[in-house]
């Protein structure tokens, strides 16, 4: 009897133990849908000019008209704009997780700040995109 119960708790200890291997632990998954920022300066967002807005496989663009006193734009100004907003034509795109094929041209993707920033890779080197509203920077 003694035998069996020392059995079953050394089962039950092993069932319950956890190996903190980082490997088993699955990435988190983003979404390319929403709206992103794009700025000239790759490592600061405050010079953000331009909007990517991915919606149902379509990428639309929009210009901020920025009407701060230092001229930056802020997440208001980007918040103001709407549909009549965007340049004329409008670009497709599809995503599986970490390639995003945009128009004709496929990007690794990867994703920083709990999805805040996305960073794109291709042939032409590589650039971020701020998620609107985000607190990344």
């Amino acid at each position: 009897m003694k035998k069996i119960i020392l059995l079953s708790s050394a089962l039950f200890i092993f069932a319950c133990s956890s190996d903190d291997n980082s490997e088993d632990i699955p990435l988190p998954a983003y979404t390319v849908e929403g709206k992103w920022l794009w700025s000239p300066d790759p490592d600061d967002r405050t010079y953000a000019n331009t909007m990517y807005e991915f919606a149902d496989g379509n990428v639309y663009t929009s210009y901020a008209n920025c009407g701060s006193v230092d001229n930056f734009c802020t997440d208001a100004d980007f918040n103001a704009l709407d549909a009549t907003d965007r340049i004329p034509g409008v670009e497709t795109y599809t995503f599986d997780g970490d390639t995003l094929i945009w128009g004709e041209f496929p990007r690794a993707v990867s994703f920083e700040c709990d999805g805040g920033i996305m960073i794109n890779d291709n042939d032409f080197g590589s650039y971020k995109l701020w998620r609107l509203n985000s607190d990344c920077q």
